[in-house]
């Protein structure tokens, strides 16, 4: 029997209802802050992550699903493993710097790594994003997080964690950089095997270090907020004073770091304590270099953010199981053939009024009533042939077991209400 690769799964339902409602929200809350959606192709050239993403980062130099194509030229391609520098791509290829104002896009669709699988975590997975392209207003990173906040809430979490930090720019970091590699020197030894080889390669994301027997040692590392420069300075305190007008509850974590290189400024996460260690919802900040590094001749800064669907989702379900509990509004039980090609007519009636129906094809009585427990139908109509030919239905209420007569004209509005 053929099964699933490795660190991929199928999503069926009642689960797959969890995944269309929190798509919905986010959907909902992108359009009314004015969020248009980008949809970019799975796979691009592997320069594009290499120079966007960073070759030193794990992602690029252990994660990606990289392959030869079959072209002439042999073009080295990837699945996309974050979709920020795609849309950057985008952006500069379509020339979207010559449009008016912000550009304000969203996305969503799987991301592959391939790392090893975990709670919440796989080699195919889905992300829910959003980019804001050209300005460095500190006011847009407010705005950028409100608009997390209002996502997560309305999807029906809550008891999460907004953490934030400023990583500098490129005139104060390297200065932070640099005092942080002479101290890992000293330290790095007594550390993981990934924090000894990131100590050389990128110490910043030693920071970001999970082990736990590496933590004590972290935090006696310097913190970059003693690093900043005047404008960075000045920009982080515009962001925690636009967070703080809007009541948006944060904590700062001097050592919260970003695992792509294209990151400046504002950092951001949010955590929850239902996904075990591995506890990060969503991760996102500021790439103001980003387009010229990718080749853009026009100064495009831009923030983002991009959430774990997946551990959203298994988040939402634990917060929410009611959300798994999907029952059709209406089961129809038809009492014969005649009155199931009568049904069928009645069904397609109320199911474009936006009304869940459920169709019996046939069979006894006692038999579908046991169908109609076992889907968790809201309501049963019985359907005979007197009751055709009296013009009015016997409708159950499942949930209250009373029942009551109505007629075709009275049915939608009994059962929307």
């Amino acid at each position: 029997m053929i099964k699933a690769i490795k660190g991929t799964r199928d999503i069926l339902p009642p689960a797959s209802a969890v995944w269309n409602h929190v798509e919905d929200v986010a959907r909902r809350v992108f359009r009314a802050y004015n969020y248009q959606e980008i949809r970019t192709p799975i796979f691009e050239e592997t320069a594009l992550f290499a120079r966007g993403v960073g070759e030193d980062t794990d992602i690029v130099s252990k994660e990606m699903y990289t392959f030869e194509d079959r072209d002439r030229d042999k073009t080295s391609l990837t699945l996309r493993p974050e979709n920020t520098a795609s849309v950057i791509r985008a952006y500069i290829e379509h020339r979207l710097d010559q449009q008016p104002g912000l550009q304000k896009l969203y996305y969503m669709g799987p991301m592959f790594r391939r790392e090893r699988p975990q709670k919440g975590r796989y080699r195919q997975f889905y992300q829910i994003g959003a980019e804001v392209i050209g300005s460095e207003s500190p006011a847009v990173d407010a705005e950028i997080i409100e608009i997390v906040v209002e996502i997560l809430t309305r999807a029906g979490l809550d008891g999460f964690k907004l953490f934030i930090n400023s990583v500098g720019c490129s005139t104060c970091r390297p200065k932070f950089v640099a005092s942080l590699k002479e101290q890992l020197k000293e330290v790095a030894p007594r550390m993981c095997e990934d924090c000894q080889r990131r100590a050389e390669t990128n110490p910043l994301r030693v920071l970001d270090c999970k082990v736990p027997e590496d933590q004590p040692i972290i935090e006696k590392l310097p913190s970059i907020l003693d690093h900043l420069c005047e404008v960075c300075e000045k920009h982080f305190r515009y962001v925690k004073t636009y967070l703080d007008d809007r009541k948006i509850p944060y904590a700062i974590r001097p050592r919260l770091v970003r695992g792509l290189d294209y990151y400046t400024r504002t950092t951001f996460e949010v955590v929850h304590g239902a996904l075990g260690a591995q506890n990060s919802v969503l991760g996102g900040g500021r790439y103001d270099g980003l387009a010229e590094m990718l080749g853009s001749k026009v100064h495009s800064p831009g923030i983002g953010f991009s959430i774990g669907e997946d551990r959203l989702v298994m988040a939402v379900e634990e917060a929410r199981p009611d959300m798994l509990l999907h029952s059709a509004d209406l089961f129809i039980a038809p009492m014969g053939e005649e009155e199931l090609r009568h049904c069928a007519i009645l069904a397609r009636e109320l199911r474009a009024k936006g009304i869940c129906v459920e169709l019996a094809l046939g069979g006894k009585l006692k038999r579908l009533m046991e169908i109609a427990n076992k889907i968790q139908a809201r309501n049963v109509l019985i359907v005979g042939s007197d009751e055709i030919a009296a013009g009015t239905y016997t409708l159950k209420n499942m949930m209250t077991g009373e029942q009551e007569s109505v007629n075709r004209a009275q049915l939608a509005e009994k059962l929307k209400n």
